[in-house]
């Protein structure tokens, strides 16, 4: 999917029911323009202040489930928000930018949007929200569940140590032991190790 502004009323298509209209007031009310982008393994979101004449631009990348999809929304419209209160004099997920992203996601839990699980995992983020998007690994694997499943494709936890996959770009690992939180896996053609979050999608072979 390549990236393409994203036409507000067909942002619908994209949110849980009865989150479309608090959205889209935000949305107008800072100027943003917002896109959607095609999948990104390494973020779900982005944003990118005001300057020079320019709107704030957010990005969300649009193969999310709707419940991602808004998640990460809202996570970057709390950046939007930090940014329009202090500018650059705090750290981009620091103290305040936890608490711009916890009042809007309260006003989110309290529309009871979100399924019972989703719901749980999120009044979990509100004590410490992750830096980043895919920071949230409790979050991420409750979401999954919500994912249009394509064949074959699993979370790197899911798979039996040992078995093989591919990611993008045609690379094969091998799945080994898992080292505090993240799985030691052995690329099959330079015998290389890397280390996959739990979490991370790839395709089994």
């Amino acid at each position: 999917m390549p990236k393409q502004e994203a036409p507000l009323l067909q942002l619908q298509d994209y949110l849980p029911e009865g989150s479309f209209t608090e959205v889209l007031f935000y949305l107008q009310h800072h100027k943003v323009h917002l896109t959607i982008s095609r999948k990104r393994q390494s973020i779900l979101g982005d944003y990118r202040h005001a300057h020079t004449g320019k709107n704030h631009r957010i990005s969300v990348n649009g193969n999310l489930n709707k419940y991602a999809f808004l998640i990460t929304l809202l996570h970057e419209l709390a950046h939007l928000f930090t940014y329009e209160k202090f500018g650059h004099k705090v750290m981009a997920h620091g103290r305040e930018w936890k608490d711009e992203f916890g009042k809007i996601l309260a006003k989110f839990l309290l529309k009871k949007i979100f399924p019972p699980d989703i719901e749980k995992a999120l009044l979990n983020t509100l004590q410490n929200p992750a830096a980043s998007s895919c920071g949230d690994e409790k979050l991420l694997r409750v979401l999954h569940h919500y994912d249009e499943k394509d064949a074959g494709v699993h979370l790197v936890e899911q798979l039996a140590e040992g078995a093989l996959f591919v990611i993008k770009g045609g690379r094969i690992f091998k799945k080994g032991e898992k080292i505090r939180k993240r799985f030691k896996c052995v690329e099959v053609k330079t015998g290389k190790y890397y280390l996959f979050s739990a979490v991370y999608e790839v395709q089994s072979l």
